[in-house]
């Protein structure tokens, strides 16, 4: 539990000004609790003790430390030096009203600061989470679940929220409430506060039980969460193929399920929350009836005024809620616990691509790139083995293979979404290794086979190529994408909005945004996965000679199932089961006879 709020120390030092003076506010409130209690006492004994009692009287019964300065008030106002003063009385009947007032302030500013301070630091936590995990690899997004991912960020640190804004203060103005009304009974009827504090002990054993349940069970709830998160992303980003193959029933279904196993994770932590604390006021309850039982069998009633009757029942009410908050607090602490070390193991999670210490500059431009003795593996499936080859600047490298030959893992390789574990890549003969991904990643411009759009403009998703280009330069690289016609159709035009994914458009469409964005780059190195094979006929020859126009001067590796977009390309290398099995033209590749002369059978 230590660690836990030490973690959450490093995010809330930042505000902790407020957080020291919202925790003050609750030590007033405390305060304030004790002080109401012998204002009323005060009254009380004042209207209904039998007959003119003295200002100097009451004070004598209050704690030590205030006599004092209520000896100096009462000699500041006349009123309150005559029994018979109804002025004097009036005055103190208006304390009630006025430590009311500072009790209700003190909370407000002590709930609204804590929670200040509280909703910053999470949303520090979120957006560090966040960023760490755009900064992992390729492979840990292959591996993670989406779903899972956005629970941890919202969810899980939100009962981090919860905890920093309800139970922090919790913890400092509840024990100084009980401390200070449980010195004000001892202070003044010390034989029936020990009465009423017979059942304080058997309030430990139901905390003691249920906390472990809680600690349990938080974790499992948490872990629910995520599968309902993962479940919802799924269903609704896969909606065609659930209407198509009519799994509408099985995923309600499975949704039902997992709800039910979430809903009874979180009955188990409310009745481990509940329990507990409606014991602690049925106790209190117990207690002061022993109080009750005690004076009337043990105690002269005659020595007891009306007043420090009261104020004992009450102080005794006031003082069982806190209590009750605080078995509250134990579980609360052990659900925030659960939930901490979830996004607290994302934080320790360490890509397996590291940017460099002291990163090189690279220049791509007129450079040659070169992929060294390259052997690399997902997990313990080997995909690429001794690759070796060389792509001269300005020169078009194709990679054809059948699906699994390893081409696209080529492309990764390069920009560096995965590191290889043995060889190197090279561009200009620096090793990638030691460039800034961001230096790196600047110089080369990637049309992938999937088409990632946002939810956005069509010009914010050309613009994307190269943020802050004007809009004379996104409409020129839309044109040479043969894109201008189709996007001036839509209405709004570069303004129309393209939906998730680019839902508002066809996949032709949408591929052709994604080169354009690539153009819009013009960046030395491109990189071609698939870039036309969601085109038609027409317009793949229109978009081949945008791109062919593109590659001019530029370095290009091209990735293709389709022969018919690389037979002009300068060099042409064929993969199969992650080694390189021939090279060259299109034309000497036919002649040979061999895989590629097999691959261009099976596409004509």
């Amino acid at each position: 539990m230590t660690t836990f709020l030490l973690r959450l120390w490093v995010y809330v030092r930042p505000y902790r000004a407020r957080l020291f003076f919202g925790l003050l506010c609750g030590i007033l409130y405390a305060l304030s609790n004790g002080a109401l209690i012998l204002v009323i006492k005060t009254v009380v004994n004042l209207l209904f003790g039998g007959g003119p009692v003295s200002f100097h009287e009451e004070v004598a019964k209050a704690p030590s430390f205030l006599q004092p300065a209520l000896n100096r008030l009462i000699e500041a106002l006349p009123a309150l030096q005559s029994p018979e003063s109804k002025l004097g009385l009036l005055l103190v009947i208006a304390s009630v009203p006025a430590v009311m007032f500072v009790r209700s302030l003190s909370a407000y500013l002590n709930i609204y600061l804590l929670n200040w301070a509280a909703m910053r630091a999470v949303a520090d936590l979120r957006t560090k989470l966040f960023a760490h995990l755009q900064n992992l690899s390729l492979g840990f997004f292959i591996q993670a679940r989406t779903g899972d991912l956005i629970s941890r960020i919202t969810n899980d640190t939100h009962a981090l929220q919860a905890i920093l804004g309800t139970s922090v203060g919790t913890m400092v103005k509840d024990p100084i409430t009980v401390l200070v009304l449980l010195g004000i009974l001892l202070s003044q009827q010390t034989v029936l506060t020990l009465v009423s504090m017979i059942v304080l002990p058997v309030c430990l054993v139901p905390i003691n039980i249920y906390s472990r349940k809680a600690r349990k069970s938080a974790r499992q709830m948490q872990g629910h969460i995520s599968e309902l998160t993962s479940l919802m992303h799924e269903a609704f980003t896969g909606n065609r193929i659930i209407k198509a193959y009519n799994l509408e029933s099985t995923v309600v279904a499975e949704f039902r399920e997992t709800t039910k196993k979430y809903i009874g994770q979180l009955m188990r932590v409310l009745r481990a929350n509940e329990i507990p604390s409606q014991l602690t006021e049925f106790l209190g309850a117990v207690g002061v009836a022993l109080v009750m039982a005690y004076v009337l069998f043990f105690t002269d009633r005659s020595q007891t005024t009306p007043g420090d009757f009261v104020s004992f029942v009450l102080a005794i009410v006031v003082m069982y809620q806190p209590i009750k908050a605080l078995t509250r607090l134990h579980n609360q602490l052990h659900q925030a616990a659960a939930s901490s070390q979830r996004v607290f193991e994302l934080l320790q999670t360490t890509s397996t691509v590291q940017e460099p210490a002291s990163p090189q500059p690279l220049k791509a431009a007129g450079a040659e790139i070169r992929f060294e003795s390259i052997d690399f593996d997902y997990g313990d499936k080997p995909v690429l083995r001794g690759i070796d080859f060389t792509v001269e600047p300005g020169q078009m490298v194709a990679l054809v293979g059948s699906s699994g030959s390893g081409k696209t893992t080529v492309a990764n390789l390069l920009l560096r979404f995965y590191d290889p574990q043995r060889g190197a890549v090279r561009i200009g003969g620096t090793d990638i290794r030691t460039v800034s991904l961001r230096d790196l990643r600047d110089q080369i411009a990637l049309v992938a086979q999937e088409t990632i759009l946002f939810n956005d403009t069509i010009r914010h998703n050309i613009a994307l190529g190269r943020p802050g280009a004007s809009d004379a330069d996104i409409e020129a690289a839309a044109r040479h994408a043969y894109a201008h016609d189709f996007i001036l159709q839509k209405p709004g035009g570069y303004n129309a909005v393209v939906g998730e994914k680019g839902a508002a458009l066809s996949m032709g469409q949408r591929q052709r945004l994604t080169i354009a964005r690539a153009i819009l780059k013009n960046a030395p190195i491109l990189v071609l996965d698939e870039a036309t094979s969601a085109l038609d006929a027409e317009s793949e020859r229109a978009v081949q000679a945008a791109l062919e126009e593109l590659m001019r001067g530029r370095t290009t590796i091209c990735i293709a199932h389709r022969l018919s977009t690389v037979q002009r390309a300068d060099r042409i290398i064929v993969l199969d089961a992650g080694r390189i099995v021939e090279s060259g033209t299109h034309s000497e590749l036919l002649r040979r006879q061999g895989a590629y002369y097999r691959l261009h059978q099976l596409s004509t």
